[in-house]
């Protein structure tokens, strides 16, 4: 098997083809080489995913607080809410606070 024999077949024609020599190494360089790859894309879809799990959680956390926002307009739930999250309290009123231990000995 000589160099003329490899030559003449038909495997050997068809990767020695200046076309596809030309399509190949283009395909290398999309998929790998350019600024804008395969693996480029594939990062920024992973980015975005994470980015709409952020934006999910915060329109959670702004939904929970149209709702307090709303509770609030209410004297009397407005007056607990400051009492349990400032610990405020009424002149002439004693404010004891009962801390539990959760540690088990």
């Amino acid at each position: 098997m000589n160099l003329k024999s490899l030559k003449n077949k038909p495997p050997f024609k068809i990767i020695t083809n200046i076309y596809i020599l030309i399509l190949t190494v283009f395909i290398i360089w999309m998929l790998f080489l350019d600024e804008n790859s395969y693996l480029t894309h594939r990062e920024f879809n992973e980015e975005i995913k994470e980015l709409e799990t952020w934006i999910d959680y915060h329109k959670q956390k702004i939904a929970i607080d149209k709702e307090t926002i709303e509770k609030l307009k209410d004297s009397l739930e407005l007056e607990r809410y400051a009492r349990e999250k400032y610990l405020m309290k009424k002149e002439n009123e004693d404010l004891y606070i009962i801390e539990f231990d959760t540690i088990k000995k």
